[in-house]
């Protein structure tokens, strides 16, 4: 009688280990407050022991959750890495397009991330946040065409960013509705709104909303 086949073992190396437990991690997080995982919750999503995600996260759950943070961090800032080409409004939205797939997928995760008051925010949590809105800016401004945006122009495109958060935020509050698409476009129209006010104060902005009057988004 011939023995039943068994799969073969593989050990898995450092990196997949550590990339299996922060897989296993985000998608905790996504769906459940910070404080509402524990490291239990965390090894058996994985299918290991609690032993072993110390052994690769020895600052325990604190440094597991910045771990995972700077990894969904890196997710949310290829979402406007969107290549420099075409109409700059396709192009933004796209990257909107992008942005609210990430929130639909997080949700929970990402309105406990925005909030704060998280039993595990720190600094270094804050810090990470901060720094997809900066990166978003740069993005933001190099589908602009603007290597040394003015201060009226800055401080336009980061309000818009607060307010690209804050809708998702209510979105979210609101049983995702209006439907993502509606809520992109309405963003981009936004967009353009905040641009054309600081254009009538800025010479900067008052080029780009030129160039923008005949792009087309279709």
């Amino acid at each position: 009688m011939t023995p039943s086949a068994t799969p073969a073992y593989r050990r898995l190396s450092v990196e997949e280990r550590r990339s299996q437990l922060l897989d296993a991690a985000l998608s905790l997080f996504a769906h459940r407050a910070p404080e509402d995982v524990s490291l239990d919750d965390v090894a058996e999503a994985a299918g290991v022991s609690r032993p072993l995600v110390y052994r690769y996260f020895p600052g325990g759950k604190q440094q597991l959750y910045e771990a995972a943070l700077r990894s969904a961090a890196e997710e949310l800032r290829n979402c406007f890495g969107e290549p420099l080409e075409g109409p700059l409004l396709p192009r933004l939205a796209r990257a909107l397009d992008r942005y609210l797939a990430f929130v639909d997928e997080h949700d929970t995760g990402f309105s406990a991330l925005l909030q704060g008051g998280s039993v595990v925010e720190t600094s270094r949590t804050t810090a990470i946040v901060d720094g997809v809105r900066r990166s978003a800016a740069e993005h933001i401004y190099r589908h602009l065409g603007i290597a040394a945006p003015g201060p009226r122009l800055r401080m336009t495109v980061r309000m818009w960013i607060t307010a690209v958060e804050a809708a998702s935020l209510i979105w979210l509050d609101e049983e995702k509705q209006p439907p993502a698409g509606e809520l992109r476009d309405w963003l981009v129209d936004q967009f353009v709104a905040v641009l054309t006010v600081t254009a009538g104060r800025d010479p900067q902005t008052a080029a780009l909303v030129g160039a923008l009057a005949g792009d087309d988004r279709d």
